[in-house]
């Protein structure tokens, strides 16, 4: 497979994770101005990989925020699904004559007392499955 030209995007991401290697004391100034010089010169992918041999991987920093809002949109939006499902159904049955009595509060209401508190007191949400394996992996 031949090796790929890169672009001022990687050129970026790679300085910045140098910037952080150096943040770490992993590489003094001298070593990050000549590897810096390498990736501003690099040109194809196995020239920005020449630079980051011997660094270790960083985690990505955002990945925690990810994992929190796929947590909190998966959770409040199987709340937001029930809840229409519920007050159609009410809907239909207030409609068809069947009584007025509002009984989705019963479901939407303290679920969704539950989901706030959570949310507001930081999250403490359970994570998926699929994220939980990732932060574990």
């Amino acid at each position: 497979m031949p090796d790929l030209r890169i672009g001022d995007d990687e050129r970026r991401r790679v300085i910045a994770l140098l910037e952080r290697h150096v943040g770490d004391g992993r590489l003094d100034l001298a070593e990050f101005a000549d590897r810096s010089g390498r990736v501003t010169a690099a040109r194809t992918r196995s020239d920005l990989d020449a630079v980051q041999a011997d660094l270790p991987r960083l985690p990505d920093p955002v990945a925690p925020q990810r994992a929190r809002r796929a947590a909190l949109a998966a959770t409040w939006g199987s709340w937001a699904l029930t809840s229409v499902i519920c007050l159609v159904i009410w809907s239909a049955v207030a409609l068809g004559g069947g009584g007025a009595y509002f009984w989705p509060i019963w479901v939407i209401g303290p679920w969704g007392a539950l989901l706030a508190i959570g949310t507001l007191a930081g999250g403490r949400l359970p994570l998926p499955p699929c994220a939980a394996a990732q932060r574990s992996g």
